[in-house]
Parts: C-alpha cells; sequence; structure tokens
C-alpha cells in the first residue's frame, strides 16, 4: 500500500477514537440507517436524511447516552404512546424526560378521565391553574361527565369555561344541569363537533341558540328528551351548523315539520336522523328529508303517527336513494302497501327495516320486501297480523342474510314459516312472541334437529336471541332440545309458556321482573338471560329426563286440570293482566345494529 494511502487511514482512525470520546459507540440495535435506505415523507418532517446525520451537542449526548430510544422523531414517539391503553401508563411516560413528556401530555389529556370525583377534581384543578407547565385547559379535546351525571350542575361545569378547544362533549344524564352551566362551557367552543345533552329536561331554546351561535363546525347534536326545545332555536341551529351530520330530536315533543324541513334544507350531509315520537311531524318534511339528503342513512320516524303513504309516494320518480340503509317506521299506523313498495322502489339497498304495528300491510309489502334481497339483515314485523305463512316462506327464499327478523302477534303465522325461517345460515335472533300456532316442530327446526337425514351434516344453531312467549303449545322437550343445539344462546323469553312459568325448580334460573309489574305479571314472567340460559340447561342436561318432563301433564293443577284447560287459564291471565307482546320486548335489553355508527338498533 501507497505511503499517502497508510497516512491517509491512520488518520481516520485517528479521527474515529477521538470521536468515539464525546459520541456513543454504535452499536446493532442502532437503527439510524431506516431512512437512508427507505425514503418517505418522514424526511420532510425531520428536516434531515437520517438520524445519523442529526447534530447534537456534547452535552445532549451525554443525556442521551443510555437512552438511544430518546433520538427518536416525535412522529414516532407519539405513535408509540398512542398504543397505550391505560392513562397511568402514560403517566409514566410523562415522568421519563421533557422530551417524552411533551410528546405524551396530549394524549393524556385529550381526553381526562372523568369516571369518578376525586379524577374529576384534579382535571377541574388542573385545567384553572395558570402557572402550570402546561396550558392543560387548550389540551382537552373529548369531555364526558356522564359516568358521574348524578352530581353534575352548573358549578362542577364552571371550570371548563376555560377549555375553548373541546370537539365532543357528553353530559348525558346530567339532569342538574341548566341553560347557564351548558352556555358556560359551550360559549366559544369553536371547535365543538358533537354535543350529546340526553335527558337534560331543565335546557331550553338558550342553550341551542349559544350552540348556533357558537359552534359553526357542529356535525352531531343529541338532544333526547329535552322536552323544552322549540322550533325556534332548532332552525337557528340548522341555519349556522350547516355540516351537521347526525341529530336525534327522540321525544322533543315541540318540534314540528317547520324546524325539520329548515335541516332538510339547511343540512345537505345529513347522514342519520332520529326523530322518534316526535308526533307533530307530518309527511313534508319526511319527503325532504329523503329527496333532499341523498347521504342519508338512517332516518328513524317511530310513532309518528301522522305520517302517511304520502311522505314516500310524492318522493321524485326515477330517482334512487342508495345511501339509505336503515328505516325505522315502527307505529306509523296510517302507512299501507302501496307506500312500502314505494320505499322499496326508491332504496334498493335498505339493510334495516321496522315496520312493526303498521297494521295495515299484507302479504303484498312482504312481497315487495323480497327485492330487498341479498341486502336485507334486520326485518321487524311485530303486529303485522295479517301477514300469512305464503309471504313469509317467500321472503326468506329471497332474503336468505337475514340476521335478526321479528313476527311477534303475527297470529296467522304457523310451524310451516319457522321451518322455513330455520334455514337461514345467518340468523341469530328470531322473536316470535304470541305467535301461538306454533309448536314444538318449529323449535326442533330452529334447534336444527329433523327427522330425516339431511344431505349435508347440520352443525350447531347460531341463534343469540330466541323470543317465544305466550306460544302457549311449547313443552319442556322441544326448548331443552334448543338449548343443546344453540350454544350462543343468550336470551330466551318464556313468559306465559306453562311449561315453565308454572315450575319453581325452572324459574330459580330467571332474571328478576320489572319493579312495575303487577304480582299476576310476575307470576307470567320467564325470560332466562347471560348466565341464567346457561344455568338452565345444566340443570336439564344434569336430571333424568324421564323425572323431568313426566311432571308436565299436571303442573298447572296436581290433580285434575287438563291441557286445554290450562291453555284457557294461561290465556285468561294474559288477557286480563294485560300482558302482550311488549311485555316481553319492553325488558329485553338495547342491542347494537350492524348498520348505526352509534351502535344502536331499534328496540326487539
Amino acid at each position: 500500500m501507497s505511503q499517502p494511502r497508510q497516512a491517509a487511514l491512520q488518520a481516520s482512525d485517528t479521527a474515529s477514537i477521538s470521536s468515539s470520546s464525546s459520541s456513543p459507540e454504535r452499536t446493532v440495535y442502532d437503527d439510524t440507517d431506516f431512512f437512508t435506505t427507505q425514503r418517505n415523507d418522514s424526511q420532510s418532517s425531520l428536516g434531515v436524511a437520517s438520524l445519523r446525520d442529526m447534530t447534537m451537542s456534547s452535552s445532549m449526548e451525554l443525556e442521551h447516552r443510555i437512552s438511544p430510544v430518546s433520538r427518536l422523531p416525535s412522529e414516532l414517539l407519539i405513535y408509540c404512546f398512542s398504543k397505550l391503553s391505560s392513562s397511568m401508563d402514560l403517566r409514566s411516560c410523562m415522568l421519563v424526560s421533557k422530551t417524552w413528556s411533551s410528546n405524551a401530555v396530549d394524549l393524556l389529556w385529550h381526553r381526562p378521565l372523568c369516571t369518578s370525583w376525586p379524577n374529576l377534581e384534579n382535571v377541574t384543578k388542573s385545567v384553572q391553574e395558570k402557572t402550570s407547565y402546561y396550558p392543560y385547559c387548550s389540551l382537552v379535546k373529548r369531555l364526558n361527565l356522564s359516568n358521574l351525571s348524578d352530581d353534575i350542575n352548573d358549578g362542577t361545569v364552571q371550570p371548563f369555561m376555560h377549555c375553548k378547544r373541546i370537539e365532543r362533549l357528553t353530559l348525558t344524564g346530567c339532569t342538574q344541569l341548566t341553560d347557564h352551566g351548558v352556555v358556560t362551557v359551550v360559549n366559544g367552543s369553536n371547535s365543538l363537533l358533537a354535543l350529546d345533552i340526553t335527558g337534560l329536561d331543565a335546557v331550553t331554546d338558550h342553550t341551542l341558540k349559544a350552540v348556533a351561535g357558537n359552534c359553526p363546525r357542529l356535525q352531531g347534536l343529541n338532544i333526547t328528551d329535552c322536552s323544552k326545545v322549540t322550533d325556534e332555536s332548532l332552525i337557528a341551529v340548522a341555519q349556522s351548523c350547516r355540516h351537521l351530520k347526525r341529530l336525534k330530536l327522540n321525544n322533543c315533543t315541540l318540534v314540528t315539520d317547520e324546524s325539520v324541513s329548515a335541516v332538510a334544507h339547511h343540512c345537505p350531509a345529513m347522514l342519520e336522523i332520529d326523530l322518534h315520537n316526535c308526533r307533530q311531524i307530518t309527511d313534508e318534511p319526511i319527503t325532504l328529508l329523503i329527496s333532499r339528503g341523498r347521504s342519508l342513512r338512517e332516518l328513524r320516524v317511530a310513532h309518528c303517527s301522522l305520517i302517511t303513504d304520502n311522505a314516500f309516494l310524492e318522493l321524485p320518480r326515477h330517482l334512487a336513494f342508495d345511501s339509505l340503509r336503515i328505516l325505522d317506521l315502527t307505529a306509523c299506523f296510517q302507512l299501507h302497501d302501496e307506500a312500502v313498495e314505494k320505499i322499496i322502489e326508491t332504496s334498493p339497498r335498505l339493510r334495516n327495516l321496522v315496520l312493526a304495528k303498521c297494521k295495515e300491510i299484507t302479504d303484498r309489502s312482504v312481497h315487495a320486501i323480497t327485492r330487498l334481497g341479498k341486502n336485507l339483515h334486520y326485518i321487524h314485523l311485530g303486529h303485522c297480523a295479517q301477514i300469512t305463512d305464503a309471504a313469509v316462506i317467500q321472503l326468506v327464499k329471497m332474503c336468505n342474510r337475514i340476521r335478526y327478523i321479528d313476527l311477534a302477534c303475527c297470529h296467522r303465522l304457523s310451524d310451516a314459516s319457522v321451518k322455513q325461517l330455520a334455514t337461514l345460515p345467518k340468523l341469530r335472533r328470531i322473536g316470535l312472541v304470541k305467535c301461538q300456532a306454533i309448536t314444538d316442530r318449529s323449535i326442533m327446526a330452529l334447534a336444527k334437529m329433523c327427522s330425516e337425514p339431511p344431505a349435508k351434516p347440520l352443525g350447531p344453531s347460531l341463534l343469540e336471541r330466541v323470543h317465544l312467549s305466550y306460544c302457549v303449545h311449547l313443552t319442556l322437550q322441544g326448548i331443552h332440545a334448543l338449548l343443546n343445539r344453540c350454544p350462543k344462546l343468550t336470551h330466551l323469553s318464556l313468559t306465559g309458556v306453562q311449561a315453565f312459568f308454572l315450575r319453581e325448580d325452572l324459574t330459580n334460573f330467571c332474571r328478576e321482573a320489572p319493579q312495575e309489574f303487577t304480582e299476576h305479571q310476575r307470576t307470567m314472567f320467564c325470560v332466562f338471560s347471560g348466565p341464567g340460559v346457561n344455568k338452565l340447561r345444566d340443570y336439564l342436561n344434569s336430571e333424568d329426563p324421564a323425572s323431568i318432563y313426566d311432571t308436565e301433564g299436571t303442573m298447572y293443577d296436581d290433580r285434575e286440570a287438563e291441557d286445554g284447560e290450562a291453555d284457557q287459564q294461561v290465556t285468561g291471565m294474559m288477557n286480563a293482566t294485560g300482558l302482550g307482546v311488549d311485555d316481553d320486548e319492553m325488558n329485553d335489553e338495547d342491542e347494537p345494529g350492524e348498520g348505526s355508527q352509534d351502535g344502536a338498533e331499534p328496540d326487539s
């Protein structure tokens, strides 16, 4: 090797050795080649080609000698911290170093934990502190006080008046709050995107006018049970908050066509609107909401009894509203087959359709619904008493992806319908309350127990919830088979079924009847849910079948009662106490619906 080259190599080695005294030796764990080998947008945020090129002072070199991870850019640190699910873990990260603290504080404070009173006191103290290291009041983006709803009042929320960057404010059930408290938080909150004041009955138009004046970016508003709100403030909100996408007005009984029409005109991006029990709503705003809201996905107008066929027959011709996925028309008594046909024609991609208590519809409507085909997942036809087996059989054949179906009080249906329903491969929930013509043949079909060998072995049923209250011809044998063939079953209602509610050894596994029930209603109440279903199954499997089933013939009267007399007495009690379909349905827990953003589905 030539002399000049050897000198150059020696000089290089000397420089390398000398530099090692002021910087940590590079190890195999140092991933500083990453940005050199893979160019991406991170380079622009780092401002250098690689981490190796970053210049550090001697003091910083010493500070980070032990922890190379501290050289990571803020973007990567924040990403790592975002994977932590515990606020205590985030707090621990803040205590590591100033760098970690500055990158973790946003994640810890964007949604402060207010699930206990001591936590809330700490949060309110911090947001009011003017000399704190971080401006905590500016870091709060989401504020949820619903866990302490019974204790929250106007004074409690006063400290949050300094938090002007809140994007989501949830005050559900904080019934002690008044206009003064809510307005204190809303004033100046230009970043507010979602406001939920469900159950704040003391809130009036004053609050919503403040929302209209301060929250131009608002996208979601839930004022369920705010019964003092009127059209005046809702029109102001519609005119000022034109980005509104989700609006819930449940039980706002003072709301009329005027405000809903204003929403249809000024909020073209509307995705979901719930007008449950807004009894003054008529046809015109419904037509406007659908025809102008081309992005509308959910429309709920349950118990809006003034709505007629014209709300749908007046929709523009030759237009399809492909976005509409969920339509709830519960108890819209004036709807007929013509309206249902128009709905299916204009909304061919409906997934959830609720026509419960629309008593005028017939098989003609069901045949129209079959055109939804594989799109239909959820169908509620409870109390549509004119529907027959023929329509249900055709519905199952054409819509084989149904996951939920409710046919409560459709007294014309027989075992033929249920046998066809049992063939649905994705069926999870079925309601047959008061379908008194069905027998154990239906239950055996649901349990996928066939007398003839099928072409393919039948696997376990996927059923999760089964409602069979007042199906008086069912026996213990059938229900026992259903329990054993449905391992995913979590809810089984058998109120008024004499094979169960008269036997104390079985009702021991029932859940408690609601407090408001009368003594007669409590006697007949028989609903198994959660662990109760498993306990009932285990009990029946542990006992001798002969000893369990032999008691059925005399379980109502230990001496002489005939089956017919027992049935007659059960029916008489049901009518005398006012028990019916609603009593079984009202006690079922709310279930999440597949097509809903907020996870709510129509009550079953």
